[in-house]
């Protein structure tokens, strides 16, 4: 039987208006996103999760997750930022999450702009992948501008 139904499909503009320095692939970094370790809600409403997420590695298996300054599980120093938006979805209309996602994501030698994370103090309650003074201390390599 054909299906005549209306679909949404969404899609994501990248954007890394955080990124204030050039990027060179040299210091970019491939890791495996956790994705049970981010709440669907606040960190991919639309299916991605947006570049700009500061991230933490779990200290048992390496996964990555959102960094979390009160987490006990590795993920409470910072290790890097998302480079590229990641879809985890299973498929494009929805559906359930993948439980890993391969990522690139940046720490040394960079200059970000703090207030253009997606993620800042000011959410901090909803969700986790802010940035906080710890983290920064974490990232001794970036330059965070206000």
């Amino acid at each position: 039987m054909t299906d005549f139904s209306v679909q949404t499909l969404s899609f994501t503009a990248e954007d890394r208006s955080w990124l204030l320095s050039e990027f060179e692939d040299a210091y970019a970094f491939s890791g495996t996103i956790d994705v049970s370790k981010f709440t669907a809600a606040t960190h991919f409403p639309n299916g991605y999760i947006p570049s700009g997420t500061v991230l933490g590695a779990v200290t048992s298996g390496g996964l990555l997750g959102p960094y979390d300054d009160t987490a006990v599980d590795g993920r409470q120093t910072a290790v890097g930022i998302l480079l590229s938006a990641v879809r985890v979805w299973t498929n494009p209309w929805g559906g359930t999450p993948l439980a890993k996602v391969g990522v690139a994501y940046v720490a040394p030698f960079i200059v970000v702009s703090q207030a253009r994370l997606p993620f800042n103090s000011g959410n901090a309650a909803s969700g986790r992948g802010y940035i906080d003074a710890n983290g920064i201390t974490d990232l001794k390599l970036t330059y965070f501008a206000a």
